[in-house]
């Protein structure tokens, strides 16, 4: 295990639990808008926890803030504000030799499987590549971990030399798992993993990405907007709405007795689900993070919204044991 430096130490953190979580982690850019300088609030204030050997989700419409909580948590993208803590130690300014600890323990796996890969490099050469910053591996105990690794996820060790093109789009995801588990991660953040390919390999994908959970005891933060995938493969889901949380639950708790609108309306669009009230369908698009409002950022499209939803920013509040629910009806 790594020991990733601490800057500071979050209270009453049971280590024993969550493996990672945020605290009010902000993400804004600055924009122009209108020939003006603007803040596009991309995610404000997540407060997310995931433990060990479980899935969150972290579901919302396009635009709605998820993939920029994925990048924030590995740092890929630097928080305006808020703190993120793995193992009880904040890690969200950490640089050099900390952050490369870190990035160790906490893999990503990307939408795009073709983009994601560089198609100049071999399969090998794709999988050794973090062998080689991270241990301290000679070439033969090398290449017998990456046969191990190919082998956990379904890959033909006979394909070793050949390049991203030449594989089908599940096969490249599946490199691109095999790329994320060489280091031996306790936690991956999957951003949406299987919505660019095809519904019979997406089963394929998901199924498999369960299976190494059970083995490996892995924490995973799955990002998507298909509510069927998220309910086949989550043990809690986060509900968000122009970079808010607006909900969150055990899964079935959430499918079965959804509270905030927003994630009722969701569920109206889910197939399966006509039996929800259809009432309660949005109206209009998702409207712009860029300087929003204060109040509920939902209130212009919410069919049961008050005035003082356009007032008061409601807060996260738990209306059962583990359900979160931010809204003042």
């Amino acid at each position: 295990m790594v020991n990733i430096m601490p800057s500071s130490k979050i209270s009453n953190f049971d280590d024993t639990r969550a493996i990672l979580q945020t605290r009010k982690l902000c993400k804004y850019f600055t924009v122009r808008s209108q020939g003006k300088k603007a803040t596009l609030k991309a995610v404000d204030e997540a407060d997310l926890n995931i433990y060990p050997g479980k899935t969150l989700g972290l579901v919302g419409e396009s635009g709605s803030g998820k993939s920029t909580i994925a990048f924030t948590m590995v740092q890929l993208h630097k928080p305006t504000s808020g703190d993120i803590f793995y193992e009880g130690n904040s890690v969200t300014n950490l640089k050099g030799l900390s952050l490369k600890q870190f990035r160790e323990q906490v893999q990503m796996i990307f939408q795009d499987p073709y983009s994601s890969l560089d198609p100049r490099q071999t399969l090998k050469t794709i999988v050794e590549r973090p062998l080689k910053l991270h241990t301290d591996l000679k070439s033969g105990p090398r290449l017998e971990k990456i046969i191990e690794i190919l082998n956990q996820v379904g890959l033909d060790t006979g394909q070793l030399y050949r390049y991203p093109h030449e594989f089908s789009g599940g096969q490249r995801q599946r490199i691109a798992m095999a790329r994320a588990l060489a280091v031996n991660p306790r936690m991956i953040v999957c951003d949406e993993p299987v919505s660019a390919l095809d519904v019979s390999v997406q089963a394929q994908i998901l199924n498999l990405l369960k299976k190494l959970q059970e083995d490996l005891n892995l924490a995973y933060l799955f990002v998507s907007h298909d509510l069927n995938v998220v309910r086949h493969i989550s043990h809690e889901v986060a509900v968000i709405y122009m970079g808010r949380i607006v909900e969150s639950a055990p899964t079935e708790e959430l499918f079965n007795n959804p509270s905030h609108p927003y994630t009722r309306a969701l569920l109206v669009s889910m197939p399966g689900l006509e039996r929800q009230d259809q009432s309660l369908k949005l109206i209009g698009e998702i409207s712009s993070p860029i300087d929003p409002p204060p109040g509920c950022r939902l209130a212009s499209r919410c069919p049961v919204a008050r005035d003082a939803c356009k007032e008061v920013t409601p807060e996260l509040k738990e209306v059962s044991p583990g359900h979160l629910v931010a809204c003042l009806d």
